[in-house]
């Protein structure tokens, strides 16, 4: 069935290709036929630029909304790698041998004489 449509087609368009500019040949085919068929290739001509701008706006909000979902999953990955970093400091800190920062502190900042005075106390 497609076939035989594809050809009736083929031959419909090859007649009015044929005829010349202005004329009216006569056919076989239905006036009011030839009317919907034109019909609705205007309309479908007429929807042209509106369905164009559907599809960019469509495009254009996929594009947005990828963004958007990407700096906020780029945002949550960075409040992960700060957590981590955060705790690996801290764990740091507490590794830190107490008695020898304090002794550090004392020879850095004291005087001879508290410096003795503090490691008597230690």
């Amino acid at each position: 069935m497609p076939a035989f449509r594809a050809v009736l087609l083929a031959a419909a368009f090859a007649l009015v290709a044929a005829t010349p500019a202005g004329a009216a040949y006569p056919t076989a085919v239905n006036s009011q036929i030839t009317d919907a068929v034109s019909q609705a290739n205007v309309k479908v001509l007429g929807e042209a630029p509106a369905m164009a701008m559907g599809n960019l706006f469509v495009a254009t909000s996929q594009a947005l909304s990828n963004a958007a979902h990407n700096a906020t999953n780029n945002q949550q990955q960075s409040y992960v790698t700060m957590q981590a970093s955060t705790t690996q400091s801290v764990a740091t800190l507490y590794a830190l041998d107490t008695a020898s920062t304090g002794a550090a502190t004392c020879s850095t900042y004291l005087t001879a004489t508290l410096m003795a005075t503090c490691l008597a106390v230690g």
